[in-house]
């Protein structure tokens, strides 16, 4: 049996700040991607690694809301720099670090990666003590609720950070006014939104395109869909095909037989095909599409597929430019494959909900010719690619699904076993089997995480109430701030709760851990067997002939987070023993 790489690899929680093999900055590419020179840089101090104590040491946090790459567009983000390098040099600290990111502050959704790097190289790393901001709204817009904590946490490390524009330092200004910047930055952010949002209404009732990416076949200009000289031949080909009752696979296999390849130069696949034909901008139509709630009733920034065309007062569709099809076409084809769809199959009915789980490595498995996702195929399991691309893609690789499970069951409990109690391995399996088993503790951590940051927003408004403004007496004021307290004390408590590390005994010992795989349904086991792969998963190796009989395990290759000890082996081949038992007590009551 081969295996692959078992070094564990960095997380993105913990960003990888190891030893450089040269002195340039880690930061230096994204330096240059803002329009800096090196001159510059070195006039600025951001040419070479800072190294010194902590405290002597900052991060310096740089960001926009909307994506843009244009020479101009960067301008006032050099000049943010710049002005922060100023202030740093006068309190006489080096910049270790500039992150920066193109994201939004305001949504809850939205991820900021660069902004956690950031924090967590002062709050959990330890590498620096300051954390500078151009202004209140780069740092957040979603109130005293984020800001408060951030203070919280910095404070009990002993860190800071500073707003330069504003002249605010989290070590000596006081909360409140932290709290009143934080708050004018949310209610700016509610506006922006609101009036945004009136535009781009206002845009597509008059038949403008409002952005986005534009169908294959068109682009923009002048605020109007046109043909794209390059791709829309492709495109009206593509149409006629689905016109002519071809199916969406058999005309992406025609098209990558003929190399012809998408926009951003990838191969064609079926599910490609089907979303370009249900997209009413692709007949030149405004769409109207709904967006998608999450369980609060609160937008998650996402739109549902397909859509519908805009109606205008009398009832027709309204054109944004010229399409690939027309509206007619767009009905005609949606008449087509819906005649294909089969009710209550995985073929083309949406009304049928989500199906049950029943492959157990349909998300870690992969093609060993083309290193793609393999799926499952019924009773088999077959390379993605070839199923969806056809031949010309990938000759593809697949082999009986019950076979392959069989021997990665083996595979597992061997290498859980072996690995030392110390292993970060161990943890993420608890913490995955514990998020399967348990979603709604998981959920009940964000809950209660939401309503802690709004708890911390209101006290910080009830100090401006009494301290800033002045129209709250000092009775009501101690009554609600006691409330408040209380309120956020409960909610602390139970984040500890709720966060506390689970028990990994069971994964030492053979019989528990077995019984614990057999138990897992298949939804457990992929849980239990992701925590253990690194993203390269699994890796099926072509058979050398048809026919061939080379063992399954002999051509699977596994990428484990983590290395085997090799003072676990006992145990090892104790688990072994314990799995063929069962393995053969299973057999047995079939075939009762």
């Amino acid at each position: 049996m081969n295996t692959g790489d078992a070094r564990p690899t960095p997380t993105p929680e913990r960003p990888n700040f190891g030893e450089r093999k040269t002195m340039e900055r880690d930061d230096l590419p994204a330096l240059r991607a803002l329009g800096f020179d090196d001159n510059e840089l070195r006039e600025l101090g951001l040419w070479i690694p800072a190294v010194g104590a902590p405290a002597d040491l900052a991060e310096m946090y740089v960001r926009r809301s909307k994506e843009r790459h244009t020479a101009d567009s960067f301008n006032a983000l050099r000049e943010q720099v710049r002005r922060m390098c100023a202030h740093a040099q006068s309190e006489e600290k080096k910049v270790r670090h500039v992150w920066f990111e193109q994201r939004s502050a305001s949504k809850a959704y939205v991820r900021r990666e660069e902004f956690e790097n950031a924090t967590a190289a002062i709050t959990d790393l330890h590498l620096s003590k300051t954390l500078y901001v151009f202004k209140t709204s780069r740092l957040s817009r979603r109130g005293m609720g984020q800001v408060g904590l951030l203070l919280d946490t910095f404070a009990a490390r002993g860190a800071r950070f500073y707003v330069v524009s504003e002249n605010i330092d989290s070590a000596t200004r006081s909360r409140v006014t932290l709290a009143a910047m934080s708050e004018i930055a949310r209610e700016q952010a509610a506006d922006i939104s609101q009036f945004t949002k009136l535009g781009i209404d206002a845009n597509k009732a008059a038949g403008k395109w409002t952005g986005g990416v534009t169908p294959f076949g068109l682009h923009s200009a002048g605020g109007k869909l046109e043909h794209d000289p390059k791709e829309y031949p492709l495109a009206r080909r593509i149409a006629e095909y689905l016109l002519d009752r071809k199916t969406p696979n058999w005309i992406a296999d025609k098209l990558n037989k003929e190399r012809k390849v998408s926009r951003t130069g990838k191969r064609w696949t079926g599910p490609g095909i089907i979303s370009l034909a249900h997209a009413v901008t692709w007949a030149g139509l405004v769409a109207q599409r709904d967006r998608i709630l999450d369980e609060h009733d609160q937008w998650t920034g996402k739109y549902h597929r397909g859509g519908s065309p805009l109606m205008d007062k009398n009832g027709h569709p309204i054109a944004c430019g010229e399409g690939v099809i027309t509206f007619a076409e767009h009905v005609k084809i949606k008449s087509i494959l819906a005649s294909r769809s089969q009710k209550g199959t995985s073929i083309g009915d949406r009304t049928r909900g989500k199906r049950e789980i029943v492959a157990l490595l349909s998300a870690s498995l992969r093609c060993g010719l083309c290193a793609g996702p393999m799926a499952n195929g019924g009773v088999n399991y077959r390379c993605y690619a070839r199923q969806t691309e056809g031949e010309s893609s990938c000759k593809g690789v697949a082999t009986e699904r019950t076979r392959i499970d069989s021997a990665v069951e083996t595979l597992w409990i061997n290498h859980v076993l072996s690995l030392s109690p110390e292993s970060d391995t161990l943890h993420a399996i608890a913490k995955e089997w514990l998020s399967y088993k348990d979603p709604s503790k998981e959920a009940r951590k964000a809950q209660v995480l939401a309503a802690l940051e709004s708890a911390v927003g209101r006290q910080m408004g009830l100090n401006k109430e009494r301290w800033v403004i002045g129209r709250m007496s000092e009775a009501d004021y101690e009554y609600l701030m006691s409330e408040l307290s209380a309120q956020i004390d409960a909610h602390k408590t139970e984040l500890a709760t709720l966060s506390v590390e689970a028990d990994l005994s069971p994964l030492m010992d053979p019989e528990a851990l077995t019984a614990l795989w057999n138990g897992a349904g298949i939804g457990g086991q992929r849980a239990l067997l992701k925590a253990t792969l690194t993203e390269k998963g699994i890796v099926l190796a072509a058979p050398r002939c048809r026919g061939d009989r080379t063992p399954i395990l002999d051509r699977l290759t596994v990428h484990w987070r983590d290395e085997s000890d090799p003072s676990a082996l006992a145990a090892v081949d104790a688990g072994m023993d314990l799995v063929e038992r069962t393995r053969q007590r299973r057999k047995a009551a079939e075939n009762v």
